[in-house]
């Protein structure tokens, strides 16, 4: 019986967000009220307020879902990277941007970031800052990696480029998500060609 109620709990708690995300994409975050997300995932008002405090909440279970998958996407390109250090950090940091807009619209991120910087003391601010943390050490596994592999130089400060690596990836993508004509590619060929100077200098 637990395994069934731990079922359908799951089943809800995937409609919800299911639900807010076509909403918040389709009304914008602000025009999403907690009614319609209700009705479009079948559940009670009462059921959305048993699993989120409020809408930021749901927003950030979305970006959690989001940031979780490339993750473990990224854990592939960490066990076994190209043999080349260009193209493995392109590969990885590829997926991060790739995936960034498969449940959230570039509105949805700006809300997000809104939410992260004015309340960063907030559960949905440490949860954020959590995320980048997570990412910012597969980078920095990945450099560790690569340096097991004699692909980087063995004197390099590994979690500091990896910080380095993935703080100038973030400030491009905050930029890219404030346009809204901005597109992937750009932003990719962005990241690669600034990766290239960084790479020609750890590299061995």
């Amino acid at each position: 019986m637990s395994g069934l109620r731990e079922r359908q709990k799951a089943d809800r708690h995937r409609r919800i967000i299911d639900a807010a995300t076509a909403l918040f994409r389709e009304a914008g975050y602000e025009g999403a009220k907690i009614e319609a997300i209700a009705a479009q995932a079948e559940v009670s008002i009462g059921t959305i307020y048993n699993y989120y405090q409020n809408k930021g909440d749901i927003l950030g279970a979305i970006v959690s879902l989001e940031v979780n998958e490339v993750l473990n996407a990224g854990r592939g390109v960490v066990a076994s990277p190209p043999a080349n250090v260009g193209d493995a950090l392109d590969t990885l940091i590829g997926i991060y941007i790739e995936h960034s807009l498969n449940y959230l619209s570039k509105e949805m991120w700006r809300q997000a970031m809104a939410i992260s910087t004015q309340l960063p003391d907030s559960p949905f601010g440490q949860a954020y800052t959590a995320l980048d943390r997570d990412l910012t050490e597969q980078i920095s596994a990945l450099i560790a990696r690569l340096q097991h592999i004699g692909l980087v130089r063995p004197d390099i400060d590994g979690p500091a480029v990896g910080e380095l690596i993935f703080n100038n990836m973030n400030m491009m993508f905050i930029e890219f998500v404030k346009r809204d004509e901005a597109k992937i590619p750009e932003l990719r060929a962005a990241i690669r060609r600034q990766n290239r100077v960084l790479v020609a200098a750890i590299g061995v």
